[in-house]
């Protein structure tokens, strides 16, 4: 700040006294020349602590010495500074007031300025509540994104929604996670500040406790396995609570549902069926392999079956018998 650079030529110790910038300004305008250090009080802007800390410092500082034009010059710049952060923080209460009328939800997870900014950004809160969660997420960095898409890198995990006091809180490797989760929860919010009737802030509240809630557990490093979840049992057993212990019953051998084999001939018969095709198989290899040296020269006809040559045996053989 310029009100430190000018007046720490003639008081160089109150910069390290006091390093609040609007206290340093209002200060140095009550106070004027470092003479009247002394006969001056400063009950309504220091503590007590303080001001006996700074009148030590101001009788044995070393500064050089300043004119009254230079000192005037110096108090309207801290005029400037005073009225400039009273006007700031006007600002500040007139933005948190309409931000809790017009998106209270919104407010609750990502707080007055970021939600400002995003609404902003949008345009206003019903195109703000078109987009889908993944564009609030990255909503703020088009350019970063659309270089990475150019360049085939990464793209970006977070925009202005990096922010909000969820994503800072957390740790550098859970950024990104917790930034996707609070876009989710956001883009609901952003929906019902929209479309809905009434101000309320419950979906709001929820959403920022199950965020937190999911910060908590990435922290702790615990990972949720649904698919192994102990809630649900397996298919076709129902859960007992004996005890205070969740046991599953056995289930009884059906034999209703038991396949046995019929004791008929028809094993015998599927066996002699796969027999006949394996020999008949291994014949018609044996007459391709000793047939082709002869079809260079004459045509070979077309081989027998010789399954129906064995039926007809077995055929001859049970007349005979």
């Amino acid at each position: 700040m310029r009100v430190k650079e000018w007046y720490g030529w003639h008081f160089p110790e109150l910069t390290r006294i006091i390093p609040d910038n609007i206290l340093y300004a209002r200060f140095v305008k009550h106070l004027g020349m470092r003479i009247a250090i002394e006969s001056k009080t400063f009950d309504t802007i220091l503590t007590p602590e303080l001001e006996a800390e700074v009148k030590e410092a101001g009788k044995l500082s070393m500064g050089t010495e300043i004119s009254e034009e230079d000192l005037a010059s110096i108090r309207e710049l801290c005029d400037q500074v005073i009225e400039i952060s009273e006007y700031r923080e006007q600002l500040y209460d007139y933005l948190r007031n309409r931000m809790q009328a017009i998106a209270p939800n919104l407010t609750v997870i990502v707080g007055e300025l970021v939600g400002a900014r995003l609404i902003a950004h949008a345009g206003s809160l019903m195109n703000l509540a078109k987009y889908p969660a993944s564009t609030v997420q990255i909503l703020g960095a088009e350019k970063a994104l659309f270089r990475a898409l150019k360049t085939k890198q990464s793209t970006p995990k977070y925009g202005l929604i990096f922010h909000a006091s969820l994503v800072g809180q957390s740790l550098p490797k859970n950024k990104g996670k917790v930034s996707r989760l609070l876009a989710a929860r956001s883009a609901l919010a952003i929906r019902v500040d929209a479309l809905a009737e009434g101000s309320s802030n419950d979906v709001g509240m929820e959403g920022r406790a199950k965020v937190e809630a999911r910060i908590r557990t990435l922290e702790e490093g615990i990972v949720h396995n649904f698919a192994k979840s102990t809630n649900r049992d397996k298919a076709g057993q129902s859960s007992v609570k004996i005890g205070g212990a969740t046991t599953t019953p056995s289930v009884a051998y059906n034999e209703s549902a038991d396949v046995r084999m019929e004791e008929d001939g028809s094993k015998g018969k599927k066996k002699r069926k796969r027999e006949s095709k394996g020999e008949s198989a291994e014949t018609t290899t044996t007459t391709t392999t000793t047939a082709a040296p002869v079809a260079e020269t004459t045509a070979v006809a077309a081989p027998t079956t010789p399954g129906k040559e064995e039926k007809k045996k077995k055929k001859k053989q049970k007349k005979e018998k």
